[in-house]
């Protein structure tokens, strides 16, 4: 027990005697085995501050110093100051003891005068004594912080059952965060503790704080880290997506070491303990009502007032915290994925039976895929390189006209539409050849360069005579390019138009006429 407990118990004894028992100095100092100027001075005091035995016997030991030493002739000299409010200040990115000490002088000597005889600590003294105060916080209030830079995760070790129709559908894990300074929570309850509940929940409470810490400290969970070493952990590459995305840093506290996170783990003894244990009674459906009924609970919890310190976790927050903080992303973080696949020669990767489009330059080469909920992202040493919409569809192609080799580029750009309505330009018959070039062979794109053949003929004799080129082959029964290449190139085409004749029926009693075959 420390020295002065015990002298202060003894005091109290030797003002017992003297008020009460009437004995002398000398012999109070004999009975108890303490120096007669000892017994002396206190019992000066007690009279000096008017105190008598009926008011000393209910005071604790604490009071009674406090009364003893604020009595005329030990009067303070020093000005106090609010050692809590010093400790919240020292949060403060850049804050330090000197500069709360130069302050706390310069306030002395604005309240001094000669009614308030009163003169600040010496820095050291003052030091010393917010360093006593300190002590007997609690231990989670020990670490120092810095405004806005860590934000604690972790899940509670209590889960809420779900139960529909009677029949136990599964458990809600709770998610708790939980900022360095204030100590500001956040709750929500989770389906499971994969990784994408993890940062999922984790995205939720950013929201719900307003701003991004510098650090995120989880424990080691097997969804966020694959390698839990001591000094070098390695996280998996959605985790890096997700910091990288809030452009913040994912620090795992060491592995069984559950003091490196305090704050969460005070906070999610809280969360047990006035949030959890008032939903004990109730029933829940699913995770959906769990965070209903979580709300106003956390609310309540977070203004709360502090039993040592001044203010809340909230009002803390507010006016420590919250301006430190780094601004959200404009775009909300979504869930993704990463795979590592290989161009293929035709200038496409595959992911999911679907192929999409990247540069050509980049065949045979290994990229980065990052897929989303609705895109697919392809990247080449952390550089995007392409960007798609995600399609189900299997077998199936996206494809960037941009992406394929020149060569490739103009064949790329025709369709079976585009060469339909390319014919109907220059007139019905060569619409009605592309349709059966097109119908003839057993995949379209198998006609595409014969197609493409008729656009060389428009351009070297002309629309006019193609159209009367493909005219006279579709009279012939035919419609591959070779034969509507040679009429235009032996100039039947021209033939054709110049020497018909308009051929009219002979009358003769044989001739039956177009009536009879009616």
């Amino acid at each position: 027990m420390p020295a002065l407990r015990i002298n202060m118990r003894k005091l109290k004894d030797a003002l017992r005697l003297k008020f009460e028992g009437g004995q002398s100095h000398q012999q109070i100092a004999t009975a108890l085995q303490i120096s007669k100027g000892v017994v002396t001075k206190y019992v000066g005091l007690a009279v000096a501050a008017g105190l008598n035995w009926k008011a000393i016997e209910d005071m604790d030991e604490a009071t009674l110093e406090r009364r003893l030493l604020a009595s005329p002739s030990l009067r303070q000299t020093y000005a106090q100051t609010d050692f809590g409010h010093i400790h919240q200040e020292l949060g403060r990115k850049g804050m330090t003891l000197m500069l709360l000490w130069e302050e706390y002088c310069a306030q002395v000597g604005e309240e001094h005068s000669t009614d308030n005889p009163v003169k600040p600590w010496r820095y050291s003294q003052f030091c010393s004594n917010y360093r006593r105060f300190a002590k007997r916080l609690k231990r989670s209030m020990r670490q120092v912080h810095r405004a806005g830079e860590k934000l604690f995760i972790d899940y509670a070790g209590p889960t809420i059952k779900l139960v529909a129709n009677g029949q136990e559908v599964g458990r809600a894990n709770i998610f708790v965060a939980a900022m360095g300074v204030s100590g500001y929570c956040y709750c929500c309850a989770t389906p499971a503790q994969t990784a994408k509940d993890w940062l999922g929940a984790t995205a939720q409470a950013l929201t719900f704080y307003g701003g991004v810490p510098q650090l995120i400290v989880p424990d080691n969970p097997r969804a966020l880290v694959t390698v839990a070493d001591r000094y070098e952990p390695k996280l998996t590459d959605t985790v890096q997506d997700f910091a990288r995305h809030y452009g913040c840093s994912v620090l795992p506290a060491r592995a069984y070491h559950p003091q490196d996170k305090p704050k969460v783990e005070h906070s999610v003894l809280l969360v047990e303990r006035w949030i959890l244990a008032r939903l004990r009674k109730l029933q829940f459906a699913s995770v959906e009502e769990v965070n209903d009924a979580i709300a106003p609970l956390l609310q309540w919890l977070n203004q709360r007032s502090f039993q040592k310190l001044p203010g809340s976790r909230a009002s803390v927050f507010a006016n420590i915290d919250a301006p430190a903080l780094m601004a959200l992303p404009v775009q909300p973080w979504e869930w993704a994925v990463f795979k590592t696949v290989r161009v293929h020669i035709d200038s496409h990767i595959e992911f999911e039976g679907h192929r999409y489009s990247v540069p050509h330059a980049l065949v045979g080469l290994a990229l980065e895929l990052r897929v989303t909920g609705h895109a697919v992202e392809v990247l080449h040493r952390g550089n995007r390189v392409a960007s798609h919409m995600r399609c189900s569809h299997k077998g199936g192609f996206t494809t960037v006209t941009e992406h394929l080799p020149e060569r490739h580029q103009h064949q790329a750009q025709w369709t079976p539409e585009r060469l339909i309505d390319w014919g109907a330009r220059i007139g019905v018959a060569c619409a009605a050849t592309v349709q059966k070039m097109l119908e003839r062979q057993p995949h379209p794109e198998h006609a595409y360069r014969a197609c493409l053949g008729l656009l060389s003929l428009s351009k070297r004799y002309g629309e006019a005579r193609l159209e009367a080129a493909c005219t006279l082959a579709l009279g012939l029964g035919t419609s591959k390019f070779t034969h509507i290449r040679d009429i235009l190139k032996n100039r039947r085409d021209l033939l054709q138009a110049s020497t018909t004749p308009e051929w009219t029926a002979p009358v003769h009693a044989h001739v039956r006429g177009a009536n009879y075959y009616q």
